[in-house]
């Protein structure tokens, strides 16, 4: 047999190609397609859709379709998954965004200041400046005008143009905004990123496939007492068949003893309710070979209507007894080899890592970034007015196009960001202390479960030894109960014997065969459960 630690990935070999026989015979047993070569015991006759299976068969099938152990395996896909999504925090973080903004109406940013005042007399300037010139100019003609003139010949110059000048209620805000940008941002120092996601890669991994490895031998164990229970149950049914046909014999030689008038009727009719009570037995343990069957189907992951016929028998399967050792030698094996001992041990690391997370929280972060983007500010009133340098009252007008460069422009900024939490009401150094209990709490683990296993190692060796007893002194028993019930029988076929003494004979050999089955049963399941012990689960 194999050692499952010096092979834990089994299950991987299979699903690569490894073992390219093995997979193709499994895929055909589940498919029911199936036709097996004559056992050692004779012809196996195959019905059609029927599976036959050997444990080992039994083992490398629930090895892949087990759903509980696939469960298990998603947990390892997803811990490689974590393991990328945290050193992902490390990577240049690249967004893009675009977006329109239509203002609708815009507040007056001048509302309850007297800065609108000072706009107002802007207007003021260009009439001084007009005055001023008009001074200064030598033709005679031209002379000062008024304010309100001044305004009034400006209006009709726009109006002479054709132009309407709407400036809105907000002469800043521009109706129509699109900005598109892109940014980007790299983290040059995290420490709960880098803490975390170098832990997590070193560790998660193995944590998890430790899992896997102990689930795996738990799953093997599993199959080998079911498989061992449906033996048990069929040979238990064959044994309850041949009472069957024995009490059915005894039955006609009861009769044909009472129709001669040498047994009187009352023994004939105890033999009637014997037969009839062996038969509910019989009867009975049939079902319970079917359940049991049924909970073997749903272990290895096959569908529960598909036929099974299990190949082999319990006294075949008790093959050579090795020595288990002392119970220190065991132990030691155990607490080397058991992956849940090893998970223990990598959650300790774990919790550890999680710790110095939380301790990072004491130091800054620092990143840097750059922000690209393309602003769009689109006005609706899109017409250009200039004034001709010889007559200030003459206006003319150009139209800007949607997309004119005055509307669109980049703009890039670049810098550095440092975040650093001074004070945070004592949360982080709670969290620090939170993360020291669980590493205490995770080495009290590791040691009870290393107890643990000491405990049950000592526990599997003695059911082992009781076992091996109890076999030997059902073997010696059965071998007297054969050779009674063929004295018994001789005596009676002689006269000499009743059919109660051949019915008490039976019985006690029925019963010594069942007890015998029950210790092989026993024995194996004992073997397997001192296997799962210490860790060394095999096929």
């Amino acid at each position: 047999m194999k050692n499952m630690t010096a092979n834990p990935r089994l299950f991987d070999q299979i699903l690569r190609g490894r073992d390219t026989t093995r997979l193709v015979l499994m895929f055909m047993l589940t498919l029911a397609a199936v036709v097996w070569a004559p056992s050692a015991s004779g012809q196996d006759v195959v019905t059609a859709g029927e599976v036959v299976v050997t444990l080992d068969e039994a083992i490398q099938i629930a090895l892949v379709k087990n759903l509980n152990l696939q469960y298990q395996r998603l947990d390892l896909d997803n811990a490689s998954a974590l393991i990328r999504e945290g050193w992902a925090e490390l990577f240049p973080q690249i967004d893009i965004s675009s977006s329109f903004t239509r203002n609708v109406r815009s507040p007056d940013p001048f509302a309850g200041s007297q800065a609108s005042g000072f706009f107002q007399t802007l207007g003021f300037i260009d009439w001084l400046s007009y005055n001023e010139q008009a001074r200064t100019d030598s033709d005679p003609a031209s002379t000062p005008i008024s304010f309100p003139e001044f305004f009034q010949r400006q209006s009709a110059g726009l109006d002479e143009a054709g132009i309407v000048i709407d400036s809105g209620d907000n002469p800043f805000s521009v109706p129509s905004v699109y900005r598109s940008g892109l940014s980007v941002t790299q983290k040059l120092f995290d420490g709960r990123v880098i803490y975390g996601a170098a832990g997590a890669q070193k560790w998660l991994e193995p944590f998890f496939a430790s899992g896997i490895d102990r689930q795996e031998q738990l799953l093997i164990a599993s199959v080998k007492r079911a498989f061992f229970l449906s033996l048990l149950s069929e040979e238990q049914t064959r044994v309850l068949q041949q009472s069957v046909i024995r009490a059915d014999r005894t039955r006609e030689e009861m009769a044909r003893q009472v129709a001669v008038g040498t047994a009187p009727k009352f023994q004939r009719l105890s033999a009637e309710v014997e037969l009839a009570n062996l038969e509910t037995q019989f009867v009975q343990a049939e079902n319970a070979s079917e359940a049991s069957l049924d909970d073997l189907k749903l272990l290895i992951g096959i569908p529960v209507e598909q036929s099974l016929r299990l190949r082999g028998s319990l006294e075949a399967s008790l093959t050579a007894d090795l020595g288990i050792g002392t119970i220190d030698q065991a132990a030691a094996i155990a607490l080397q080899d058991r992956p849940d001992l090893k998970q223990a041990q990598i959650n300790i690391e774990l919790e550890r890592i999680q710790l110095k997370v939380s301790r990072s929280e004491f130091l800054p972060d620092l990143s840097a970034f750059l922000n690209l983007n393309y602003v769009g500010n689109i006005p609706d009133f899109r017409t250009t007015v200039s004034t001709d340098p010889d007559d200030p009252f003459k206006f003319s007008s150009t139209d800007n196009g949607y997309f004119s460069s005055d509307y669109w422009n980049w703009d890039m900024n670049v810098g550095f960001r440092l975040e650093w939490n001074l004070f945070n009401g004592f949360a982080s150094k709670q969290r620090v202390q939170q993360r020291k209990i669980a590493v205490q709490k995770a080495a009290l683990d590791h040691e009870y479960l290393s107890r643990s296993i000491k405990v049950e190692v000592e526990r599997a060796i003695r059911d082992v030894t009781t076992a091996r007893i109890r076999l030997r002194t059902q073997e010696k028993n059965v071998d007297r109960a054969v050779l009674n019930y063929s004295f018994v029988e001789a005596r009676l076929k002689e006269g000499v014997a009743s059919p109660i003494e051949l019915r008490e004979a039976s019985d006690q050999l029925d019963q010594s065969r069942l007890n015998f089955l029950q210790a092989i049963h026993d024995l194996l399941v004992a073997r397997s459960t001192f296997e799962t012990a210490l860790g060394t689960s095999t096929s």
